[in-house]
C-alpha cells in the first residue's frame, strides 16, 4: 500500500443475522471496491467492556477510502443504498460510527 493519504472509518456493530449480513457484504463490497475503498480490518469480537453503543458489539472494522467525498458518495450510492435496505437493515440490530479521520496510510 502506498503512503498516500487515505479517508477511514471505525464502526462497531451489533449483527444478528450472520447470514443476512454475509448477502450484505457480498452485495456491498464490490460497490465500495469500485470506489477504490476496502475493509483495512474486520474483526468479531467477544466482549465490549466499556462503550456508548446501545448494544455490545460482535463485530468492528475499519473502512478505508481515499478520500472523504468518495466515502460519503459511497454511502449515497443508489447500488449500496438497495443493498443495505436488502440485507443489512434485518441482520444488523445496532452500529455506531466510533471515529472516522484522513491520514497517511501506514
Amino acid at each position: 500500500m502506498s503512503n498516500e493519504p487515505r479517508h477511514e472509518i471505525l464502526i462497531g456493530m451489533r449483527v444478528d443475522d450472520e447470514d443476512g449480513y454475509a448477502q450484505y457484504r457480498a452485495g456491498m463490497t464490490p460497490i465500495l471496491e469500485s470506489m477504490g475503498g476496502f475493509f483495512r480490518y474486520d474483526m468479531r469480537v467477544s466482549e465490549l467492556l466499556k462503550g456508548e453503543a446501545p448494544d455490545p458489539f460482535n463485530r468492528l472494522f475499519l473502512m478505508s477510502f481515499p478520500d472523504q467525498a468518495t466515502s460519503e458518495r459511497f454511502f449515497a450510492d443508489p447500488g449500496y443504498l438497495q443493498v443495505r435496505e436488502t440485507h443489512f437493515d434485518g441482520a444488523v440490530r445496532s452500529y455506531a460510527l466510533i471515529a472516522q479521520f484522513s491520514h497517511a496510510a501506514p
